[in-house]
C-alpha cells in the first residue's frame, strides 16, 4: 500500500466519524419536546454569532495596518531582500505571456528579482510560449515537468523551491495581475512586521461579466474582513494560494509543501501554525484573478476547495487542540469549523429528519445568524477602498442576493463530506480553467 493510500483511508475514517456525529447532532432535536428541541441551535447561535461578529467589527484595529504608512524609503538595491516569484502553471496558454510581460514590469530592484514558472506536464502550447518567452526576458527562469510527475500543485512548487534562492517567494496563480508596486509593498510589509508569510486580499477582474462572478467578488472582500478580524482576534490567518508571500526560511523548516493533499495553501496555513510562523492579511494592494464564470466550474472548484479544507482538519487535528497553540487560536479554529463544516452537514441531517417526522428544522436559528453575520461582512468588505477593481455596491439587495448566493456551500459540503466518507480519493490537481481577462 502507498503512503498516500493510508493517508487517504486515515481521511475517510476521520471523515466517516465526522459524518455520523453531524447525523446525530442533526437528528437528536427532532426526539425530544418541541420547547427544547431548538434550544442546541440557539446556545450555538449566540456562541459562534458572537465569535463571527466579533470577526467582522474587529477587522479594522489590527493587522490591517495602512499600507500608505509603509515605510519605501530603501533605495539601496542592496537592502531590499532577494525574492523570487514563482508561479505553477499547468495548460495556461490563454494567460502565460501576460503573466509574464506584466511580472517583467515590476518595480523591484532587478538583481534581487527571479521569475520561476513550472510547467506542470501542460499538453497545450504553455510549454512552447514559456520556452520563447525564455529569449526575451533573461529574469525568466522555467522548468518542465512530465505529465504525472506527481504530487500535484504542491509537487510543481516542491521542485521550484530546490531550486530558489531568495529570503522570500512570492507565489502567484497564473492569472493573477499586479500593480506595479505591488512587491515592494508587500515585502516591507511583511519585513517589517517580522511576519513568516503575508496573504493578499484576492480581487475579482471579471465582476462585470454576470451575476456570478459579482458574487464571487463580494465573496473575497467578505473573506478578506473575516481573515483580518480572526487576525485581530488572535485567530489564524489562512493562505489563499494565490498572492501568498511565504518566507522561504519558514516554509522549508514545516518540509515545504505537502504532495498529499489537494488545496496546498489551506495545508501550509497549518503547516505554518503548527511551527509557530506568523501569517499576516494585507488588504491593499490586491492580486487580481479571474473569477469562474459558470455553474459547473464554481461546482468543481468549490468542491476541491471543501475537501482541502477538511483533509487539513483532519491531518492536524491532535495537534489543533494541543497546548501548541494558545487559547485564542483554539477557540478561533474551533468556531470557524463549526461554522464552516460542521453548520452546512448538521442542517443536511436536520432538514432530512424534519421532512421524516414531520417537524420543524432545529437548526435554523443557527443557520439565519451565520448567514446574516456573512452579509454583514460582505457590507463592510464592499464600502472599504480598493486599489484593486472596483468592488460591487453594497446595496441590500445585492447584500441579500450574496447570502442567497453563499448558501451553495450547503450544498458543497454535505456533498464532499459524503464523497470523501465513501469513495477512495485519486490526488489529481483539478485546475481552474483561466480566460484571459484584463483588468481595466
Amino acid at each position: 500500500m502507498t503512503a498516500f493510500a493510508v493517508i487517504d483511508d486515515y481521511r475517510r475514517g476521520k471523515t466517516a466519524l465526522f459524518l455520523i456525529a453531524c447525523g446525530w447532532a442533526g437528528a437528536a432535536p427532532h426526539w425530544v419536546e418541541t420547547g427544547r428541541s431548538l434550544l442546541p441551535a440557539i446556545t450555538l447561535a449566540v456562541f459562534l454569532g458572537g465569535y463571527g461578529l466579533r470577526a467582522v467589527l474587529q477587522e479594522r484595529k489590527k493587522g490591517s495596518q495602512n499600507p500608505d504608512k509603509i515605510d519605501l524609503s530603501l533605495s539601496d538595491p542592496k537592502e531590499w531582500p532577494m525574492v523570487d516569484i514563482v508561479v505553477a502553471a499547468r495548460d495556461e496558454e490563454a494567460v502565460i505571456k501576460s503573466l509574464v510581460k506584466r511580472l517583467n514590469l515590476i518595480s523591484y530592484p532587478k538583481e534581487n528579482l527571479s521569475i520561476w514558472i513550472v510547467d506542470d506536464g501542460s499538453k497545450d502550447k504553455t510549454p512552447v510560449l514559456l520556452d520563447q518567452l525564455v529569449n526575451q526576458f533573461p529574469k525568466l527562469n522555467v522548468i518542465h515537468r512530465k505529465f504525472g510527475a506527481g504530487g500535484g500543485k504542491s509537487g510543481a512548487l516542491n521542485q521550484a523551491l530546490r531550486e530558489v534562492n531568495g529570503k522570500w517567494l512570492l507565489i502567484l496563480d497564473a492569472d493573477a495581475q499586479l500593480q506595479d508596486d505591488l512587491l515592494k509593498r508587500v515585502v516591507s510589509f511583511a519585513e517589517q512586521g517580522n511576519w513568516s508569510a503575508i496573504q493578499l486580499r484576492k480581487a475579482v477582474i471579471n465582476s462585470e461579466k454576470n451575476p456570478l462572478t459579482r458574487m464571487q467578488a463580494m465573496e473575497m472582500a467578505m473573506d478578506a474582513v473575516i481573515q483580518q478580524g480572526r487576525l485581530t482576534s488572535g485567530g489564524v490567518v489562512e493562505l489563499r494560494g494565490n498572492g501568498q508571500l511565504l518566507l522561504r526560511q519558514a516554509l522549508e523548516k514545516c518540509g515545504g509543501f505537502n504532495e498529499d493533499t489537494v488545496t496546498d495553501d489551506l495545508d501550509l496555513s497549518f503547516r505554518f501554525l503548527v511551527t509557530g510562523s506568523l501569517v499576516g492579511m494585507l488588504w491593499n494592494p490586491p492580486v487580481k484573478e479571474e473569477a469562474v464564470q459558470t455553474l459547473p466550474a464554481l461546482w468543481r472548484q468549490r468542491q476541491r476547495w471543501a475537501e482541502g479544507g477538511l483533509q487539513r482538519f483532519f491531518d492536524y487535528w491532535s495537534i489543533l487542540i494541543s497546548n501548541k497553540l494558545t487559547l485564542a487560536q483554539r477557540y478561533d479554529l474551533s468556531c470557524f469549523f463549526l461554522l464552516q463544516y460542521a453548520l452546512p452537514v448538521v442542517t443536511m441531517f436536520d432538514l432530512m429528519t424534519a421532512i421524516a417526522t414531520r417537524t420543524i428544522p432545529a437548526y435554523f436559528p443557527l443557520s439565519i445568524v451565520a448567514l446574516s453575520v456573512s452579509g454583514l461582512a460582505f457590507w463592510r468588505g464592499c464600502r472599504k477602498v480598493s486599489e484593486g477593481p472596483q468592488l460591487p455596491v453594497a446595496s441590500p439587495l445585492t447584500v441579500l442576493f450574496a447570502i442567497l448566493y453563499l448558501a451553495h456551500w450547503f450544498i458543497v459540503i454535505p456533498w464532499v463530506t459524503i464523497r470523501m466518507a465513501i469513495f477512495p480519493k485519486r490526488l489529481f490537481w483539478a485546475k481552474t480553467n483561466h480566460l484571459g481577462v484584463e483588468a481595466l
